[in-house]
């Protein structure tokens, strides 16, 4: 697994010391862009070891086409694989709270988010920023984990209709969830790099909810 680190890191671990809650952060169908990588930044500054890994093996693109042919190259198992050594990764280093990790994701990042979810009975929080989810009560069960959604209105990947079922399959299987509709917004709301799609108050709005959650969920 090629993997990519936050900076900040370093810089959290030597102002506080003592164990700290962490993140897995997943890219993207557009590969592990500058965004994402800055994201991570973000979540470090914040108190967490981020950890953004490369489901693409180095390969980036700003062409859907070719985004599209990336994310369908992923094959699913080695993706598990990598979400997994990633986890035990970051059991495994010093500084972190092996008991307080979690998982962040957008776009084809939130369907592996979801994944992790269903993979890592150890896993201690998930973010779904719009994302394949499952939408059945057998699809959920393996979730051990509080969840939290952020869905737009308007997208037509990752639909509400979608969002809302696996809503549903949560509660309906007693699943901590906490479910975020955003309205006239479009899928990769969220995204700086692209002007034409990006809203800036509700991207706003879903990262207050997401250091909200974390913060509960990760930290004591």
């Amino acid at each position: 697994m090629e993997s990519t680190f936050s900076a900040e890191k370093c810089r959290t671990w030597a102002k506080n010391g003592g164990k700290h809650p962490a993140l897995i952060v997943i890219h993207e169908w557009w590969g592990l862009r500058d965004w994402i990588r800055q994201d991570a930044r973000d979540l470090a500054r914040h108190g967490y070891v981020a950890l953004a890994i490369d489901l693409y093996r180095g390969k980036i693109t700003d062409n859907p086409q070719e985004a599209y042919k990336l994310m369908m190259s992923v094959p699913r198992e080695r993706a598990i694989t990598d979400l997994k050594a990633a986890f035990s990764y970051l059991a495994r280093m010093k500084g972190v709270n092996p008991s307080k990790i979690g998982s962040i994701g957008w776009c084809m990042g939130g369907s592996y988010s979801y994944i992790a979810a269903t993979h890592l009975r150890k896993l201690a929080a998930c973010v779904i920023n719009y994302g394949n989810v499952g939408t059945t009560k057998e699809e959920v069960e393996p979730i051990d984990c509080p969840v939290l959604c952020n869905f737009a209105e308007l997208d037509r990947t990752y639909t509400m209709k979608m969002g809302r079922a696996f809503e549903a399959a949560m509660k309906a299987g007693g699943k901590s969830i906490e479910f975020h509709e955003y309205a006239g917004v479009n899928h990769a709301f969220m995204n700086p790099n692209d002007p034409g799609i990006y809203d800036k108050a509700q991207a706003k709005l879903a990262w207050k909810r997401i250091y909200s959650f974390l913060d509960r969920q990760l930290k004591p």
